[in-house]
Order: C-alpha cells, then sequence, then structure tokens
C-alpha cells in the first residue's frame, strides 16, 4: 500500500450484525495541507484493494491508481475499504441462498448508510452528497454495490458494478424492474467474457433493464479477454474512475467485442 493508506481501525464495530472489521482508508496526496473536501469512494473486501499482502488473491491497485490519476489532473477522492469476513456470502447477499443461507445484506447497507458514513463524513473532509458518494465491489461485492444503490438511491449516487454474482440473489431482477423508476444515479456495470455465458447474461438482463425503466446513466463494459479476477478489475478500475467522476454523461456506453 502507498503512504497515502491507513487503516482506521482494526475492529470497527457493526452494530447492525454485532461484529467488527478492519477498515482502512486512503487520503490523496495533500489532503493534510488543506482544507478541500472531497468526494468518498466505498469499497467492499477491502483486503484487496490496497495491498497485495493482504488481499486473497491479489490487489485493485486503487491507491497507485488514483495517485496517477490526481497527478494527471484527475479530480481526487477519499477511498474507504471495509474487509470482508468470514460471512462474506452472507453479508454481501440481501436473499437467501440455497448454498449459504440468510442474507444480511440489508443489515449490511445500514451499517454502511447508519454507522460508517456518517463516522467518515464527521471524522474527515468529505462531501457528504450522492453526487460525491460511491460504492463499489466485486462479485458480491459487485451485487452488494448494486442493491446499495436501488435501496439507497438517496445516499449512494455513483456505482461500480464489477462482475456481479447476480446468480446468487433471486430476486434483483424482480427488484430492479419494482425501484428503477426512481433512479437516477451513475453505474457502471463490467464483466468479462471469459466468466461464462450465463453470468454475462445474467448481468446484462438486469443492466438492461435499469437502462429501460430508470433515468440512469449506464457505461456497461464486456470486455472479450476478461476474467474473474483481480486482475481484470485492476485493468478497467482507472476507465471506472474517470468515467465517475467526469460530468455531461447522459447516455447509454456500451463496450462489447
Amino acid at each position: 500500500a502507498s503512504e497515502q493508506v491507513h487503516v482506521i481501525d482494526t475492529a470497527f464495530f457493526i452494530p447492525q450484525l454485532n461484529r467488527t472489521r478492519r477498515i482502512w482508508i486512503y487520503l490523496p496526496e495533500g489532503y493534510l495541507k488543506t482544507k478541500k473536501h472531497y468526494p468518498v469512494l466505498y469499497m467492499h473486501d477491502g483486503q484487496n484493494v490496497f495491498d497485495a499482502i493482504t488481499s486473497s488473491y491479489n490487489e485493485w491497485g486503487v491507491d497507485e491508481c488514483l495517485d496517477s490519476l490526481i497527478r494527471l489532473g484527475k479530480a481526487a477522492s477519499i477511498v474507504i475499504g471495509i474487509d470482508n469476513g468470514p460471512g462474506r456470502m452472507n453479508e454481501y447477499n440481501p436473499y437467501e441462498f440455497e448454498n449459504f443461507g440468510k442474507g444480511e445484506g440489508d443489515e449490511y447497507i445500514n451499517f454502511l448508510v447508519q454507522t460508517l458514513k456518517p463516522f467518515i463524513d464527521k471524522k474527515y473532509r468529505t462531501l457528504p452528497n450522492k453526487e460525491n458518494t460511491i460504492i463499489a465491489g466485486s462479485s458480491m461485492g459487485g451485487l452488494i454495490s448494486y442493491y446499495a444503490m436501488l435501496k439507497q438511491p438517496g445516499v449512494f449516487g455513483k456505482g461500480g458494478i464489477f462482475s456481479p454474482a447476480f446468480w446468487t440473489a433471486p430476486g434483483i431482477k424482480l427488484l430492479t424492474d419494482s425501484l428503477a423508476s426512481r433512479i437516477n444515479s451513475k453505474f457502471f456495470f463490467y464483466i468479462g467474457e471469459k466468466e461464462g455465458d450465463a453470468f454475462v447474461k445474467n448481468m446484462q438482463e438486469v443492466q438492461e433493464t435499469l437502462g429501460k425503466k430508470s433515468s440512469a446513466m449506464i457505461y456497461s463494459v464486456v470486455d472479450p479477454s476478461g476474467k474473474h479476477n483481480e486482475k481484470a478489475w485492476r485493468t478497467w478500475f482507472a476507465e471506472f474512475y474517470t468515467w465517475m467522476m467526469a460530468d455531461g454523461y447522459n447516455t447509454v456506453i456500451k463496450v462489447e467485442n
């Protein structure tokens, strides 16, 4: 991890789930020398966001990527990484799934909205409105990020939905259909073609429903060489971040083979 990354707490309490979790923070270079306020990006699977040593497979390299983008003149932001725990498959899923049991996604999202975000907004110089509050993750983290965007559209205005595990969430298409009309947020969808046709189809069906029934701004990527791993998500992170931080997009963008 770069020198901009610190651990806020090794055991931050999650009252909604009665457990603790390590929380990371990336503060952009110059944060301590100014009085500027920043957007905040919340990311799941925090072990894999900044540091290869703590990662399960590999890291996204978010800190190095943002260091480079900011030096090139892109907008800076604060990044919060929330570690996963042994109940990851339950925490990141709002639905009960036969392989894993009861979903705890609603409690986890309530933790982000009711506990963690207020703490971050109070302790650090943030821009707390929805236009400057971003959520992102991959696989199960992509699922819970998308769910948060649907359920908390007044809190999370931008979302990075990487290789979402929609196959574990049987109700996500119906939820999209019922809630899309109130959504005017900004979404970046990514999936690798090599993840499998069924997974690509799952994401595209949800994304198409959202696009048809909402006023959301959508950037959808199907990478013909992409796989379900940190290398792929790291490759597309800069594109995701650059688009999210730009203004003036009002159309659906698709990148496919």
